[in-house]
C-alpha cells in the first residue's frame, strides 16, 4: 500500500457513546489536539466539517461495530480513511496502561509511521451490508430456534421423557404427541414460539432466494451440490468483487482457512488455521464441506480429496479433511465466479482418464 502524504494524521477510538480523537502533525509527530465527540452521524459530520481541506488529512480507526458507517461517512466527505485490522494491532490492546485516549493516539502514530502496520481492511458497500442483514437475521432466528429446541429436550429428559429424534421443523408436532397433561400448558407456549420462528425463517428464505436472482453470480456457485442460496449469496456479498484477488488460492487465506506459521531457526511448528477474515462465511463453508463429505454428498473431486485425508484415521484427520475441503471449496467458488464456466464435479478425474487414453492411443 502506498503511503498517503498528509499534513494531519487523526486516530479515532470508537465507542458506543463517544469517540476519542487524537490529531498529530504528520511531519514531526507533535500532538495538536485531543477531542471527544459523540458517536452519532450528526456529531461526527459536524466535527469533521471544520477541516476545510480533507485531502491533507488521513484518519485511522480500528474495525468494529461502528467502523462501517463512520468509514462510509468520512469517505463521502473525501477523507482518506484507514481501517485497522483488530487482530494485527497488538500494540494497542496489549498495553499495560490502556485507555481510550491512548488507543486513539496509538492509532494515529502507527498510521503516521507506516500504514501497512495497520493491515488495513476495506469495508464492504452499504448495499452489501443491507443485503447481508437478511442472512444474518435468518441466522439469528435459526440459532434461537435451536436453543429453544435444546432447552425443551433437556427439560423433558430431566422428567423421564425421551423426545424422539426428528428435524427441528417437525419437533413441535412430535412433542405435542408425547407431552403429559400436567406440563402441556407450560411447554405449549415454547413449542408455539418454535413454530412461529420456523414460519419467519421460511419467509426470510424466500427473500434470500429472491435476492439471489438479483445476483446472477450465485447461479455459478450453486452448481456445486452442497452450496445453497444462503452460502452462495453470503460468498458474493462478503467478497463483493472477484477481481480483488489476483489468484483464486488467495481466498483461502483471506477467509482464515490456511494454517498459521511459527517458524524460528530450525523450528517450524504445525499450527491450526488462522481463523482470520469473515467468521460467518467460514462457518458456512465448513458446513458445506461437512455435507460434501457426508452420506448425501455426491461423488466429486472435493469429496475424494477429503476422504483421502480422512483415511489417515482419527478425529483429527476428519477435522483436517473438513477444513481442507472448505478451503478448496472457497477457491473453487472464486474460480467459477471469475470464469463463469460450468462446474464439472469430476474434472480432475476426467483429466487423468484423458491422459491415460492418450497414452494408449
Amino acid at each position: 500500500m502506498k503511503q498517503y502524504n498528509a499534513e494531519l494524521t487523526i486516530g479515532m477510538d470508537l465507542g458506543n457513546k463517544t469517540c476519542e480523537i487524537c490529531i498529530l502533525n504528520t511531519s514531526d509527530g507533535s500532538l495538536i489536539a485531543r477531542e471527544t465527540v459523540c458517536s452519532d452521524i450528526v456529531s461526527i459530520k459536524k466535527y469533521f466539517s471544520k477541516f476545510t481541506n480533507p485531502m491533507i488529512v488521513q484518519i485511522a480507526l480500528e474495525a468494529g461495530t461502528h467502523s462501517p458507517w463512520i468509514y462510509h461517512l468520512l469517505k463521502e466527505m473525501k477523507f482518506h480513511v484507514l481501517v485497522g485490522h483488530p487482530r494485527k494491532l497488538r500494540a494497542i490492546w496489549d498495553n499495560d496502561n490502556k485507555n481510550d485516549q491512548k488507543d486513539a493516539e496509538m492509532l494515529a502514530r502507527i498510521a503516521r509511521f507506516d500504514t501497512k502496520l495497520l493491515s488495513p481492511i476495506k469495508h464492504r458497500s452499504q448495499s452489501s451490508h443491507i443485503d447481508l442483514s437478511i442472512i444474518k437475521c435468518r441466522d439469528g432466528l435459526v440459532s434461537s430456534r435451536t436453543n429453544l429446541v435444546n432447552m425443551v429436550r433437556g427439560l423433558l429428559k430431566s422428567q423421564g421423557i425421551n423426545p424422539p429424534s426428528c428435524s427441528t421443523v417437525c419437533f413441535p408436532k412430535n412433542i405435542y404427541k408425547i407431552l403429559p397433561e400436567e406440563v402441556y400448558s407450560i411447554f405449549s407456549e415454547v413449542l408455539s414460539a418454535i413454530d412461529d420462528i420456523t414460519v419467519k425463517i421460511h419467509n426470510l428464505d424466500k427473500k434470500i432466494e429472491k435476492k439471489c436472482k438479483e445476483y446472477n453470480e450465485t447461479e455459478s456457485l450453486r452448481q456445486i451440490k452442497g452450496i445453497g442460496p444462503v452460502t452462495s449469496l453470503s460468498y458474493i456479498l462478503t467478497l463483493e468483487n472477484h477481481n480483488r484477488f489476483r489468484k483464486s488460492r488467495d481466498v483461502g487465506a483471506f477467509l482464515g482457512l490456511t494454517p498459521k506459521r511459527d517458524q524460528s531457526g530450525d523450528i517450524d511448528k504445525q499450527l491450526g488455521i488462522t481463523k482470520a477474515g469473515n467468521r460467518y462465511l467460514r462457518k458456512l463453508l465448513i458446513g458445506s464441506a461437512q455435507y460434501i463429505l457426508g452420506p448425501f454428498g455426491e461423488d466429486c473431486d472435493l469429496r475424494r480429496y477429503g476422504l483421502k485425508i480422512a483415511e489417515r484415521g482419527g478425529k483429527i484427520a476428519k477435522r483436517k479433511a473438513v477444513v481442507a475441503v472448505a478451503r478448496k471449496l472457497a477457491v473453487l467458488m472464486h474460480s467459477l465466479w471469475r470464469s463463469g464456466e460450468d462446474y464439472n464435479p469430476l474434472r480432475k478425474n476426467k483429466k487423468i482418464t484423458d491422459v491415460k487414453l492418450a497414452e494408449v492411443a
